[in-house]
C-alpha cells in the first residue's frame, strides 16, 4: 500500500500533504510553486510509494467551479501522462481555506504566521485528504 497525496492546487503556489504508507493519518507536507510541482512530484516519488494524488475542486456555494478549474484540469492531464501509474482524484474543496485559517489561530501560532498564505494551502491540502480519508472508509 503506498501513500495517498491530497493537492490545494493555485495558480501561483500549492499546499500538499500526505498520509502515511498505511493511509491513516493527513499529514501537511509542505508548499510547492506551481511552477516547480512536476519536479516536485518526480523527486518524491522517487524516494516514496504512491498511489493516489488527490485534487482538491473548487467550487462556489451554488455548486459552480471556480476559474481555477481551467488550470486544474490542464495540470491534471500533464500529471496523468507524467504518472500513468498513479490514480487521480477530486475532492470537494469548499471552506477548507476558512477552515485552515480557523485552525490555525486556535493552534496559538502568532498573526504573521496564522497569515503566511503557504501554511493556510498546506493545511488546506490536509483538510481535503483528511476528507477523503473519511469518505474513503464509508
Amino acid at each position: 500500500m503506498g501513500q495517498i497525496l491530497a493537492l490545494d492546487y493555485g495558480k501561483v503556489r500549492c499546499g500538499l500533504a500526505a498520509t502515511d504508507d498505511l493511509q491513516i493519518i493527513a499529514s501537511g507536507l509542505e508548499t510547492v510553486p506551481t511552477k516547480e510541482l512536476m519536479s516536485f512530484f518526480k523527486k518524491y516519488f522517487s524516494l516514496n510509494s504512491v498511489e493516489t494524488l488527490v485534487v482538491g475542486q473548487p467550487v462556489d456555494l451554488k455548486g459552480n467551479l471556480s476559474e481555477v478549474e481551467k488550470d486544474i484540469t490542464a495540470f491534471i492531464a500533464q500529471f496523468s501522462l507524467e504518472f500513468p501509474t498513479i490514480s487521480v482524484e477530486r475532492m470537494d474543496e469548499r471552506f477548507t481555506s476558512k477552515m485552515a485559517s480557523f485552525f490555525i489561530s486556535q493552534s496559538g501560532k502568532s498573526k504573521k504566521s496564522r497569515q503566511e498564505k503557504g501554511l493556510i494551502d498546506k493545511v488546506s491540502a490536509t483538510i481535503i485528504l483528511q476528507n477523503f480519508l473519511e469518505v474513503k472508509q464509508k
